[in-house]
């Protein structure tokens, strides 16, 4: 292969890694924190670190689960709720029902498997749109936690031993971040090592295809929609641990921020295309860019602000290689004398 061609294939190379949509976030995260640390005095501390992770392991967790989901073209907008009501089930269970805290968790584990299975059955079974079908039970679920608490019963004083899931430490690290770990690897082996997650990303690309390679699709979206029902609510659990209360409103407007983590890392609305690393680097974006803002004394109404131009920012610099590929020269083959 003559040097120029070599240099030029490398080079092809370095740029093209360059611009892909992880790096260009990692870079954008990495000037946030930068910035963040030289306008706040304590940004940059070990407490604040702990302090930010501990407040986005909620949303973490649920912006992992939305990245199968969305990978298959699909959406779901009742996490929220969700958690909203698993939280007030769980206090109810526990205080009114008299059960112990961990037959209290469990129950609220199945809760959230029963109702991610109604979004299943209506989405994968019935095909109905997820959109619709989620919005529906986003206010199904928030108006089942207003009536259940009838929008002023609030669960409290909960055990010390208990408290220490949100507001403790294990190990060096904020306890609930171990649990948000171990979801994180489990979520990344699934998508990125298993035929499960080859099988999410052949329907986002192209469901009836899918369907005629043989592939379980309506299971496979099911099952997407179970295991988000189950992580939201645990999410709710450690929720209700961290705030030391769990009452209706819980978890509003997390649904979105979900939504918005997992496209900013890279992950297309339309399905086929993503990965739980880019959701990783959109939550962290999102997660220093809120922390970061308020260390800055700047306005809360700043954080939605400037979050919506960091996704645009984002999903522009990531179709920056395609709009170069049609101002680059044509290559011209080399002639059969040379």
């Amino acid at each position: 292969m003559p040097t120029s061609t070599a240099s030029h294939t490398g080079s092809h190379k370095i740029s093209a890694l360059l611009f892909r949509h992880e790096i260009i976030l990692l870079l954008v995260l990495v000037a946030e924190w930068f910035f963040f640390n030289s306008v706040g005095r304590r940004f940059g501390s070990l407490d604040n670190t702990f302090d930010l992770m501990r407040h986005s392991a909620e949303i973490g967790l649920l912006a992992l689960v939305m990245t199968p989901i969305i990978l298959t073209g699909g959406i779901d907008l009742s996490v929220g709720s969700l958690l909203g009501l698993c939280a007030i089930l769980f206090g109810k269970l526990w205080r009114d029902a008299g059960m112990s805290l961990p037959l209290a968790a469990v129950c609220t584990l199945l809760i959230g498997a029963l109702a991610g299975g109604l979004n299943a059955v209506l989405i994968a079974r019935l095909r109905l749109p997820a959109l619709i079908v989620t919005l529906g039970t986003y206010s199904l679920f928030r108006g089942l936690a207003e009536a259940i608490t009838r929008g002023v019963d609030t669960f409290t004083n909960f055990p010390t031993s208990f408290l220490t899931l949100g507001q403790g430490h294990t190990a060096g690290l904020p306890t609930q971040v171990w649990f948000f770990l171990v979801v994180a690897i489990a979520i990344w082996l699934l998508v990125h090592q298993t035929t499960f997650g080859r099988s999410l990303r052949a329907i986002g690309f192209a469901p009836e295809g899918a369907r005629f390679a043989g592939l379980a699709v309506e299971r496979r979206i099911a099952q997407a929609y179970i295991l988000a029902g189950v992580v939201a609510a645990l999410a709710a659990i450690i929720y209700t641990a961290r705030l030391g209360q769990a009452k209706a409103d819980a978890g509003t407007g997390y649904e979105l921020l979900a939504i918005t983590a997992v496209v900013l890392g890279g992950t297309s609305i339309f399905g086929g295309i993503g990965s739980v690393h880019g959701t990783l680097l959109g939550v962290a974006a999102i997660a220093v860019l809120n922390n970061g803002l308020v260390h800055a004394r700047q306005p809360r109404e700043m954080a939605g602000m400037l979050t919506g131009a960091l996704l645009l920012a984002a999903l522009s610099a990531s179709a920056l290689p395609k709009l170069l590929a049609k101002f680059r020269p044509p290559r011209h083959s080399a002639s059969p004398s040379s």
